[in-house]
């Protein structure tokens, strides 16, 4: 998914580097560490400091009209408060909303709100909020939250909001569990930078590229944070892990590449199941058209990957088992999907290992093996470029290890590292590396529909997207199981590697952390993609033994 928030960081370079940053980051640090002991803030409060990505940082602040909660690394916004939540089970619990009701049609979902609600600025949280919120994310055009399916919000009373829609979603649910609502009273352009909610935290301090600081939000009204003081540095993988080392941090996050390569004392390693898939995206037309992405037009198409049968030859080439024990030293699972295990997947997805059979896909599709060692149908090689991050070893792994297993069965594959700025303009021509995976169905939606701007595949098929309206107009999520299902293969359609395979899917990966001795996280729900906010979902139920 394309995300405001992506954006390159000046990488910390060296241990002095690293110790001059961390000094500059935490307050009451010096060359000593904290002058505090660990779990304890300057003045007595609980307190943890926890790594992230730089790209976990919101580039547009802590804004859910952009991104804040609801953007490409899907998370609670902690800051504002949400109608609503999801347990460990991904079960819906109220949060503002105390009940809802959809009209027979869907097309009319009614929410009532709690009357006991104030934001940081003394003011009430009414339903008016609630509709300025949705309202003001569906016209933004550079809003990561999908509410274009919203055709109006409005507040009947202070304790009722009625949204209506222009088309049957009933995955709407998945997507306000995560967006914070925003007071209409004090929004302005500078919101994202002095963020005004009503959640469990509030922002105390945030120096941009650095670190950001919360503090307990005193007149919450639920339970009161069992840690007060939640700091968060912004590091690249090896300054996350010398962090730990150095004792600057209490969760220090960190990549199966680098897991097993440190023993730190005081430490333990912390596996945190997910629903992070690695996949690449196989633009399925021929060179020549172009597509739009937000304000941006892309060129679409590529001469090598539009063979279906070079498509198909790829997934069945892929040895997804190997990728596990190489590269993720065991942290994780083969991916079939982007919904591996959730109820909405298919087991259509699912692909065996065969090298003979990837071979017979690309003679089946007219490609001829060379003296090389590699398929040509013409002059066309069978060889494409893959662009993965940089700054991610993980993926840097996993694109050598793709493109070697590639080799074995005649496909030439160059990994090219870049940052994101670089990979964009090429998201529709090229194939990419991505990281995806949610609580949620809605992204097998944006990843496969022919029209949506993450349709990085360019695969546009009827019958795929029939089966993907269908889902969404189910008269209950759990009513959509089999359409979502459906869309996947039908016995004769599908993106499934049998039908137009617009992608290959590698792993899901394991997210991985030095936690402290003495920590206690509490019960992680599955994380979705993204090394970072996800871990925090339930920072105030953390403690200290």
């Amino acid at each position: 998914m394309k995300a405001v928030s992506r954006r390159n960081f000046l990488q910390l370079s060296g241990m002095g580097a690293l110790t001059l940053a961390i000094g500059s980051m935490l307050p009451g640090c010096s060359s000593g560490g904290l002058t505090a002991q660990p779990g304890v803030g300057l003045n007595g409060e609980s307190q943890v400091v926890v790594t992230m990505t730089p790209s976990s940082e919101p580039a547009a602040g802590f804004n859910p009209l952009y991104s804040w909660g609801c953007g490409e690394h899907v998370h609670e916004p902690l800051i504002q408060s949400t109608l609503f939540t999801t347990d460990t089970e991904l079960n819906f619990v109220n949060d503002l909303a105390t009940s809802y009701e959809c009209s027979a049609d869907s097309l009319t979902w009614t929410f009532h709100i709690r009357d006991d609600v104030k934001f940081t600025d003394g003011e009430p949280l009414r339903a008016s909020d609630v509709a300025f919120t949705i309202l003001g994310i569906r016209d933004n055009e550079a809003a990561e939250a999908d509410l274009s399916m919203v055709a109006d919000a409005k507040a009947t009373d202070d304790t009722t909001c009625v949204v209506t829609l222009t088309k049957p979603f009933n995955a709407f649910l998945y997507t306000l569990a995560v967006v914070g609502i925003v007071p209409e009273h004090a929004y302005s352009d500078s919101y994202g930078e002095h963020p005004i909610g009503s959640g469990r935290y509030m922002l105390e301090q945030w120096d941009k590229g650095q670190q950001v600081i919360l503090k307990a939000n005193p007149d919450y009204y639920g339970e009161a944070p069992k840690i007060e003081r939640v700091v968060v540095l912004f590091m690249e993988e090896d300054a996350s892990m010398a962090a730990a080392q150095s004792g600057d941090a209490d969760v220090a996050y960190t990549a199966a590449t680098l897991a097993n390569s440190a023993d730190i004392s005081g430490y333990e390693l912390l596996v945190c199941k997910s629903v992070d898939s690695r996949g690449i995206s196989l633009p399925s037309v021929a060179p020549g058209g172009t597509k739009k992405d937000g304000t941006e037009t892309y060129a679409t198409g590529n001469a090598v990957t539009s063979s279906l049968g070079l498509r198909r030859a790829i997934n069945a080439g892929v040895d997804r088992h190997a990728m596990i024990a190489n590269v993720l030293e065991g942290y994780g699972t083969p991916a079939y999907s982007v919904s591996d295990g959730m109820p909405w997947a298919s087991t259509a997805m699912e692909v065996s290992f065969d090298q003979n059979q990837a071979r017979s896909h690309m003679e089946a599709d007219g490609w001829k093996l060379g003296e090389d060692g590699i398929y040509a149908k013409g002059d066309q090689r069978a060889r494409f470029d893959l662009y993965y991050a940089a700054s991610d070893s993980v993926r840097q792994a996993l694109a050598n290890e793709f493109a070697n297993q590639m080799a074995q069965i005649g496909i030439e594959v160059q990994p090219v590292g870049a940052g994101w700025d670089e990979i964009y303009p090429h998201e529709y021509d090229t194939p990419v590396l991505w990281g995806w995976g949610a609580n949620s169905p809605v992204e097998l939606y944006t990843l496969h529909y022919g029209t949506s701007a993450g349709n990085y595949a360019v695969y546009e098929n009827a019958a795929i997207d029939s089966h993907l309206d269908a889902a969404l107009a189910a008269s209950s999520v759990e009513a959509s199981y089999p359409q979502w299902q459906a869309a996947a293969w039908d016995g004769s359609e599908g993106f499934a590697p049998e039908g137009g395979a617009p992608w290959v899917w590698l792993a899901n990966v394991d997210h991985l952390y030095f936690k402290r001795d003495g920590l206690d996280v509490a019960q992680q729900k599955p994380h979705p993609h993204g090394h970072g906010w996800s871990l925090v979902n339930n920072v105030d139920q953390w403690s200290w033994q």
